[in-house]
């Protein structure tokens, strides 16, 4: 677990501490160590017969254009995201999120989000004329830069000091002593003078109770062993206008969304009084509220619920990613997954951020139990990108988790590039399930694509009624996944051939 590095505590590692503490009240879906540890063996093929019919109009979706995907660009300098633009354009994305961007200091990934002064960009990732600069060659591709919002806490830095005085004296002298480069990176406000002191903050005292929202929201995450923890912002005045106008000055570079760390750890009254009207307008805000499933599970109920109500933001679908990881696993059905927002198992469409994996699953120790079979996580991508619903997230990294490079580069692998291209085809249609049992979903996107995903060893036949479903004759459809499968459908009755722990998006060529 991620320890004291010069003096700061990762935000992380905290969580990964409470999930620990509070797992027992929660419900645990099941260890990454008992997935596909044996597929189901015995599914008969199935029937000549499409079950279409069995499913109601319900299973019909449609979302608007704002679903582009997002590139998570996790931890990624920002010079090295201006160097990619042009190849993340070429490649489909529309929108790329990177690492919070403000006055931080320290080489570990979890320092950024630790943050001294938001009144300048300053961090090994880059400073302000880097992140502008970056901004500036995204949107010549046409791409969207959104940026990682920290406003809980600021860093722990009682192993340097008792006061509560941000930017701190070490910081300042250091402001001081090149004021000419510091002011021209400048955001915001007088850099002569520190942004919070003692009064910004809540009392001390480290969240003790994981099930009750004000205990969560108004204490401090701590790290255990006497650490006193992440100093926890108060929302009075000053401290509302401060963060605003950093937000305020991350809009007038070119940021057109937020996505707002720890929320969870916020009450909905600070979320409400920094997000107001015009800081909203024109930006796609989204939260990070870790949860263990959908409606019915506590913390759904005692903090997701009640964000979405009481702010109107979207937030990471972690209901969704529950209900992949159930039916993925051993023991679970892809019927699961057929309209799990209708069981409140998945954020309505044009609140949630789809993903199969973010970055403090890997990084931290109480969480990586979620981490997917390599294979699951390929079916899984390929669902939230074939699906209609939401705003897909990739996440790509620097292999900060030690996972033998596993999520370095992956944005342009080449199955990644196929289901990115087939969302962007396919995105505005709408989605339909044809067919589905223990192992097998297809579905298809008008008569764009079909998508089949097959969670078991044994391949699987199923059979459409083209007619019904109003798929093309004498076109074809090429798998976009592996590049090679091709359908050219030329009769009412076609059968859509799935392997063994394989995908399948076909796009009409």
């Amino acid at each position: 677990m991620n320890t004291y590095v010069g003096g700061l505590l990762t935000t992380f590692a905290y969580f990964t501490l409470n999930l620990v503490a509070h797992s027992a009240a929660q419900k645990v879906y099941n260890n990454k160590n008992n997935i596909n540890e044996e597929c189901m063996k015995s599914t008969p093929l199935l029937k000549k017969f499409t079950q279409a019919s069995i499913i109601a109009s319900s299973l019909l979706f449609s979302q608007g254009s704002y679903a582009d995907t997002i590139l998570h660009a996790f931890n990624w300098t920002y010079d090295d995201v201006a160097t990619k633009a042009q190849e993340i354009a070429d490649l489909g994305y529309k929108k790329v999120l990177v690492s919070p961007a403000y006055k931080s200091s320290g080489n570990q990934w979890w320092a950024r989000y630790q943050p001294q002064d938001f009144r300048v960009i300053h961090s090994p990732l880059g400073d302000t004329n880097d992140f502008k600069d970056m901004v500036n060659a995204l949107k010549a591709k046409g791409v969207e830069t959104y940026a990682d919002i920290v406003f809980n806490h600021m860093a722990n830095e009682s192993s340097q000091r008792s006061d509560l005085n941000y930017p701190g004296a070490a910081v300042l002298a250091t402001y001081a002593a090149d004021s000419t480069y510091y002011n021209s990176i400048k955001l915001f406000g007088d850099l002569q003078q520190g942004s919070y002191g003692a009064n910004d903050f809540h009392p001390a005292g480290c969240i003790t109770d994981w099930g009750n929202p004000g205990h969560v929201q108004y204490w401090r995450l701590c790290g255990g062993n006497g650490d006193v923890g992440l100093p926890d912002l108060d929302p009075n005045n000053w401290v509302v206008s401060q963060q605003q106008a950093y937000l305020q000055a991350l809009k007038t570079i070119g940021v057109t969304g937020f996505r707002v760390d720890a929320a969870k750890h916020m009450s909905n009254y600070h979320i409400n009084a920094v997000f107001n009207n015009d800081i909203k307008n024109g930006i796609h805000v989204f939260g990070e509220i870790i949860t263990s499933g959908g409606a019915g599970d506590n913390s759904y109920d005692s903090f997701l619920a009640p964000y979405l109500n009481d702010t109107g933001h979207g937030a990471y679908d972690f209901p969704l990613f529950a209900s992949l990881r159930g039916a993925l696993g051993f023991g679970g059905s892809m019927n699961q997954l057929v309209d799990p927002a209708a069981y409140g198992q998945a954020l309505a469409a044009d609140k949630a951020v789809t993903f199969s994996i973010t970055h403090d699953i890997p990084t931290n120790e109480g969480f990586r139990y979620q981490i997917l079979d390599a294979t699951d996580e390929l079916l899984a991508n390929a669902y939230i990108m074939g699906r209609d619903g939401g705003t897909p997230m990739i996440y790509s990294d620097h292999n900060e988790s030690n996972d033998n490079n596993r999520w370095l580069d992956l944005y342009k692998r080449s199955d990644i590039a196929g289901m990115v291209k087939f969302h962007n085809a396919a995105q505005g249609h709408g989605m339909q399930v044809m067919s589905f049992n223990d192992c097998v979903i297809l579905f298809k996107r008008d008569h764009i694509g079909v998508v089949g995903i097959n969670k078991c060893d044994n391949g699987q036949d199923v059979w459409v009624n083209t007619a019904e479903h109003n798929l093309w004759w004498n076109k074809n459809y090429r798998d976009v996944v592996e590049g090679v499968d091709v359908q050219n459908i030329n009769s009412q009755w076609h059968k859509f051939y799935l392997p063994g722990r394989k995908a399948r998006m076909w796009l009409m060529e």
